[in-house]
């Protein structure tokens, strides 16, 4: 057997095939979230974004990643759910009628599935205190 045959044999082909399994058993999990002023994402300039990765290991420039990926693991992905997780009783912190739209976007992948998703709160009082953490950026 030549030398190039022999090391081909031992040490395997030279390029992974296309069937070959994910480099990963955890799904991906990677979201960039934004939040600004207005009523519509699409009209809306961003005032702050930051990442969040949920896999393995938290990661990401969110304040908090650890806490805001456990509170999607507790919705379980439902993103809806996420922006009424808290009312006001549970801060205790009266908010004003005062209406300044605040508009949150989360987009990315969520445990595989893409996601883009946005909801307006009425002002930035209401974001904070109904809101999950997962918001607070």
């Amino acid at each position: 057997m030549s030398g190039a045959l022999l090391t081909a044999a031992v040490a395997g082909p030279l390029s992974t095939p296309a069937h070959s399994a994910p480099a990963s058993l955890y799904a991906p999990s990677a979201l960039v979230l934004t939040t600004g002023h207005g009523e519509r994402a699409v009209t809306t300039t961003p005032e702050r974004a930051v990442t969040l990765n949920c896999a393995y290991i938290t990661s990401g420039t969110h304040p908090d990643p650890r806490q805001a990926c456990a509170e999607l693991d507790r919705v379980n992905g439902d993103l809806d759910r996420l922006a009424t997780l808290r009312g006001n009783e549970a801060s205790g912190r009266p908010c004003t009628k005062e209406y300044r739209p605040v508009v949150v976007t989360i987009q990315g992948i969520w445990r595989g599935t893409r996601v883009n998703y946005e909801h307006t709160f009425a002002n930035s009082c209401v974001k904070e205190t109904q809101g999950a953490s997962a918001f607070a950026f």
